[in-house]
C-alpha cells in the first residue's frame, strides 16, 4: 500500500543549528545560562501537527546532546495544582502531568534537579504535591509570588522581592526551567536565581527558548496564526516586535505578551546587573531555530491550515462543556475567517455527517441518539461508522477501519456475539448501567481477547498501528471511554459540539 510522504521539516538540520545557537548564548554568559523553555519539551503535537515531519521529541534530543551540560527545574503554578488544570493531549491534570515527566525525562537518561512550585499561598493541594515528591526523593522549592510585581522595581529586585525566593542549586552551565504549561512561573524562577547569581558575584544570563510563533516567518504565515489559534484562551496575537524594529531596523515577529512585558523586563535586568541590559528586544532573548528545519513551506502552509479547523473545533466542543467563553470562540471564528477556513475544509468532517445521517435512516441509533464518524487513513482512503445499539460509532470506525488495512470484507464479523453478550450483560444487568452498547476502549480489549482465537481478529489487531497519526473526526463529543481509546491509537480527534446522549449524568 502506497503511503504518502509527507515531510516539511528536517530534524536533523534544525538540531544542528538549534544546538549550536544554545551553546553560542551560553558562551556570552561566563558560561552559566537559565534557559526559559516555553511550550512542550516532550510530546509537541502541536509542533508536529504544523510542521511535517516534526519528530514530537525532538527537543528532548536535543537536550540529550547537550547532557552533560544542563540541570533541570521543573516549575509549577500552585493555583494550577488547585484547580486540577488539565493537559487536553493526555487528559491529565498538570501535576500529574509534572510527576509523568519527571518519569519521561529520567528514561531519557536525565534528572529534574528540582521543582519548583511558584505563587504558593499555603494551598492544601500544592502542599500535598510537595509532601508526595519529597517522599520520592525529588527536592522541591517553594516560591511565594514577588513583592511589588509588577510594578515597583526596586521591591522586586530586592532581598524582599525576588530575595525571598531560595535559591536554586545547580551545578551545570545550562539550567533548563520548563514547566506543564503557560504561566507556571518560569520566568520569575530565572529572574529569581539570577537576582542570587549576581549577589553571589557571578555572572549568569537568561535566555528563551519557545518554538512559536517562529520569529523570522512571516507575520501572517499560518504557522503563525496557527499558534493564535492554538492559544485562544490566553488571546494571544502574534505581532511586530517593535522593539526589534527600532534597534535593528529588522522586522521580526513575537506574541503580544512578551512585547507588551519587555520594557519592565529590560529594566528588572538591568537592575539585577547593575548595568545595561543584555538585550534590546524580546527577540533578542530568543534562541529557536525551527525555521531553519522547513524544507516544504507549501507542506507546512497546508498543515497550519488544518490545524487551525482542529482548534477551532476544541474550542467549540470547550465552549459546549462550559469550559470557554463566548468571547474565546469568537476568536476562534475569527482566525478561521482570517485565512478563508471552513469546517468542510477538514476532510473527515462531512462524511462523519453523512454517516450519522445514515445511521438515523436505518433507525439504528443508541437511546434516539445517532452518532457518526470517520477517519482519514495514510493512503487517502476516508473510512466512516455510525452508532448502533451494540457498539458507539467510534468503536465501528476503528474497527472498519482496521478491517480495510488487513484487506478483511467489510460485513465479516470478528468480534464473537458470545463476548459482547457477556459484555452486555455485565454491564446491564451486573453493574446495573444504562449505556450498555461499547466504546472503544471496551472494543479494543475484545478485540485482542478475539486474536487468541480468530485469526482475521489477529490480522485486524495489527493493523491497527498504522492508524497512529490519522485524522479522525465524530459529530458528538466522545465518550470517557471513546476518548481513551483514540487517545492511546494517537490519531487527530476532532468533533462537533454535539453531546452523544441526552442525559446529564452517564453511568
Amino acid at each position: 500500500m502506497e503511503v504518502a510522504n509527507h515531510i516539511g521539516f528536517d530534524n536533523e538540520k534544525y538540531l544542528q543549528e538549534q544546538t549550536s545557537s544554545i551553546l553560542e548564548r551560553v558562551n556570552r554568559f561566563n558560561d552559566k545560562l537559565y534557559l526559559e523553555f516555553g511550550g512542550k519539551i516532550l510530546y509537541d503535537y502541536h509542533a508536529a501537527r504544523v510542521l511535517p515531519g516534526f519528530d514530537p521529541n525532538v527537543k528532548m534530543r536535543l537536550l540529550q546532546l547537550l547532557k552533560d551540560k544542563i540541570d533541570v527545574i521543573l516549575c509549577i503554578h500552585a493555583g494550577d495544582i488547585e484547580r486540577k488544570k488539565m493537559r487536553a493531549d493526555f487528559g491529565i491534570s498538570y501535576d500529574v502531568d509534572a510527576l509523568k515527566t519527571i518519569d519521561d525525562f529520567r528514561e531519557w537518561g536525565i534528572n529534574v534537579t528540582a521543582v519548583v512550585i511558584t505563587r504558593y499561598e499555603n494551598q492544601a493541594p500544592a502542599k500535598s504535591f510537595k509532601n508526595k515528591l519529597e517522599l520520592r526523593g525529588v527536592k522541591v522549592y517553594i516560591h511565594k509570588p514577588t513583592k511589588g510585581y509588577p510594578t515597583d522595581i526596586d521591591l522586586i529586585v530586592s532581598d524582599q522581592g525576588y530575595g525571598a525566593n531560595e535559591f536554586i542549586k545547580t551545578t551545570k552551565p545550562i539550567v533548563i526551567v520548563t514547566g506543564p504549561g503557560p504561566g507556571s512561573g518560569k520566568l520569575a524562577t530565572c529572574l529569581s536565581n539570577l537576582y542570587h547569581e549576581y549577589k553571589k558575584g557571578g555572572k549568569a544570563g537568561y535566555a528563551k527558548f519557545e518554538t512559536f510563533p517562529i520569529w523570522d516567518l512571516p507575520i501572517d504565515h499560518k504557522v503563525n496564526i496557527a499558534y493564535e489559534a492554538a492559544t485562544v484562551d490566553l488571546k494571544d496575537k502574534v505581532l511586530i516586535d517593535e522593539h526589534h524594529l527600532k534597534a535593528y531596523n529588522v522586522k521580526v515577529v513575537n506574541y503580544n505578551r512578551d512585547i507588551e512585558a519587555f520594557h519592565l523586563l529590560k529594566r528588572v535586568i538591568e537592575k539585577i546587573t547593575g548595568g545595561e541590559s543584555m538585550y534590546q528586544s524580546p527577540t533578542d532573548m530568543g534562541v529557536n531555530r525551527a525555521s531553519s528545519g522547513i524544507v516544504n513551506d507549501r507542506l507546512i502552509t497546508e498543515a497550519s491550515h488544518q490545524e487551525i479547523i482542529r482548534r477551532y473545533f476544541r474550542c467549540a466542543v470547550e465552549y459546549a462543556m462550559g469550559l470557554a467563553d463566548k468571547d474565546t470562540l469568537n476568536l476562534a471564528i475569527e482566525i478561521m475567517n482570517k485565512i478563508g477556513a471552513k469546517v468542510e475544509d477538514r476532510k473527515v468532517v462531512l462524511p462523519a455527517r453523512e454517516a450519522a445521517k445514515d445511521a438515523e435512516k436505518g433507525g439504528k441509533g443508541n437511546a434516539g441518539i445517532f452518532c457518526g464518524a470517520s477517519i482519514e487513513l495514510h493512503d487517502g482512503t476516508v473510512i466512516t461508522g455510525k452508532n448502533s445499539p451494540l457498539m458507539h460509532a467510534s468503536s465501528s470506525l476503528i474497527l472498519n477501519a482496521a478491517k480495510y488495512l488487513a484487506g478483511l470484507p467489510d460485513n465479516m464479523y470478528i468480534l464473537p456475539e458470545s463476548i459482547i453478550d457477556s459484555i452486555t450483560y455485565l454491564k446491564r444487568d451486573i453493574l446495573n448501567g444504562k449505556m450498555v452498547s461499547l466504546d472503544l476502549d471496551e472494543t479494543l480489549i475484545v478485540l485482542g481477547i478475539s486474536a487468541l482465537s480468530n485469526p482475521a481478529a489477529q490480522m485486524a489487531l495489527e493493523k491497527l498501528k498504522f492508524i497512529c497519526d490519522c485524522e479522525v473526526h465524530l459529530t458528538h463529543i466522545p465518550t470517557p471511554g471513546d476518548e481513551a481509546g483514540l487517545r492511546k491509537l494517537k490519531v487527530n480527534l476532532t468533533c462537533d459540539p454535539e453531546y452523544s446522549s441526552k442525559s446529564l449524568f452517564i453511568s
